[in-house]
């Protein structure tokens, strides 16, 4: 088989790989699988949704090159989807970004050559989201050429994930029993449930949430981790999407995360190790010989001074040391 070869760099967003997970769920009568995006250009499920929205304007001419200031609010990962897409395309962006964004985040966007405004005061229950937007409105009002994509109600977003849904599907000859996807802006699991329903799949969609998020009625509260959960309800919020919601807990993400490293070892971020924490409080409901689909948004290189420190997790959480004992539980010693 011949490589496949593509047209610049973003020729390669998609057609991200399917992995088999035989070591996450010990004892699990079924089969799991991990459709790893991390192994898009810019490291996470986020390209996708940066390379419709952008795409899209500038085919249609909303978007000019030399002109046209790109604006937008980000933890992170879409900031830097976003990047690469304006970099290729000589487009100017403006980041609105928190102080929760990690350092190897800030520091691809510098080299990326994006203006970055960091937000570093926090609403009541610690969250940044509010402020953010607040300022990407600001500096939209006050910049000729403004282009704000606005991720959290541009219906470009779920559009972009529906082809992810076809990927999964179209590998396992659309016989997928249950699909886990973490929540924020709600694009990916808009667009996987949007295909689902469009082909007539019998499969259960869950929603992963973090604790703390006000997406599936929860009251706020704070939350560590950035990539999934939210501060406000997007207008891209479907709750009828999923069938099955779970919130889960940071330190139960970051459970997760260590989980998938010791067992399959996959270094995986923190909105993936959610998800994986996901499966695991559903398994005992789940009928033996389903088939069991995990998105994992991005992975773990990003969060090596938070997931995957130790004095970082002390800091936060207590001594928790004996939960890695746990995590090793099914894992294969060479």
């Amino acid at each position: 088989m011949r490589a496949r070869t593509s047209k610049g760099i973003l020729g390669t967003i998609g057609d991200t790989p399917l992995v088999e997970l035989t070591r996450l769920a010990p004892g699990f009568d079924g089969r799991v699988f991990a459709k790893m995006e991390r192994f898009n250009p810019g490291g996470s499920i986020k390209d996708r949704s940066a390379r419709t929205m952008l795409m899209h304007a500038l085919d249609s001419g909303a978007l000019k090159p030399g002109l046209s200031v790109v604006i937008e609010s980000s933890s992170g990962n879409l900031a830097i989807g976003m990047a690469q897409i304006c970099r290729y395309h000589g487009l100017k962006f403006v980041c609105v970004v928190d102080s929760k964004t990690t350092t190897q985040n800030l520091a691809i966007l510098k080299a990326l050559q994006v203006t970055v405004e960091v937000v570093d005061e926090p609403d009541e229950n610690g969250e940044f989201l509010p402020a953010r937007l607040a300022r990407v409105r600001e500096l939209v009002a006050a910049t000729p050429h403004a282009f704000w994509p606005d991720q959290y109600a541009n219906p470009l977003n779920p559009l972009a994930h529906e082809t992810t849904m076809r990927e999964i599907a179209e590998a396992l000859d659309h016989r997928v029993d249950y699909l886990f996807c973490a929540t924020s802006t709600c694009g990916t699991l808009g667009g996987c449930a949007a295909y689902v329903r469009g082909q007539g799949m019998d499969t259960t969609v869950v929603a992963v949430d973090a604790s703390g998020s006000v997406l599936f009625g929860q009251p706020p509260g704070r939350r560590l981790i950035p990539g999934y959960g939210a501060a406000v309800a997007p207008a891209l919020l479907d709750l009828t999407a999923a069938q099955r919601v779970v919130h889960v807990t940071d330190l139960e993400a970051v459970v997760g995360c260590r989980r998938l490293s010791n067992r399959e070892a996959i270094l995986a971020g923190g909105s993936s190790g959610a998800v994986a924490s996901a499966l695991e409080r559903m398994l005992p409901d789940i009928p033996a010989g389903s088939t069991c689909v995990l998105v994992f948004p991005d992975g773990g290189d990003r969060y090596l001074d938070t997931i995957y420190s130790d004095a970082w997790i002390n800091r936060h959480f207590g001594e928790v040391s004996h939960l890695w004992k746990d995590t090793m539980a099914g894992a294969t010693t060479c």
